[in-house]
């Protein structure tokens, strides 16, 4: 398997346009992951994804909601933030397994709270710190992220 492609993006407004790129090489729905470190980006890449689809206002992280939904014209958008999941269980009162279909696009921030719950993931997205700005690796796990990642370079 080739090596996961690891991008530097060096402010907000390249992270935006990360989001806006990602969103852009999507032709159907899937599950996204992004893990990292509070403040380092989730949530802006997915505002960026967001924004590039004219939904330009309101788009925050949903700590207390859980997951908020966009309805767009090719795909929906679910955007789940799962910092407060006291247990993976959550997960099914929320009816996750409704958003897990081909119309909607899951942006899952914090997935390792999900635990054994979150089993289909198509990409993962980790965000670190570095001293350039962010380190962003992207590992496809499935056979439509890997198309994915390759129509982002």
């Amino acid at each position: 398997m080739p090596a996961s492609p690891t991008l530097l993006v060096r402010s907000e407004t390249e992270m935006r346009d990360l989001g806006a790129r990602l969103i852009a090489a999507c032709d159907r729905g899937g599950v996204i992951t992004l893990k990292g470190d509070l403040g380092t980006g989730k949530t802006t890449l997915v505002r960026g994804a967001l924004e590039a689809e004219g939904i330009d206002s309101g788009v925050r992280s949903p700590t207390y909601t859980l997951v908020e939904y966009y309805p767009l014209e090719s795909f929906a958008v679910a955007h789940f933030d799962l910092y407060r999941l006291a247990d993976g269980e959550e997960l099914e009162y929320l009816g996750y397994r409704d958003y897990l279909n081909p119309e909607t696009l899951c942006f899952i921030e914090w997935p390792q709270r999900a635990g054994e719950y979150l089993q289909t993931i198509d990409l993962e997205i980790g965000i670190e710190y570095d001293p350039e700005g962010r380190r962003v690796c992207l590992t496809p796990k499935s056979e439509w992220a890997r198309g994915l990642v390759s129509r982002l370079k």
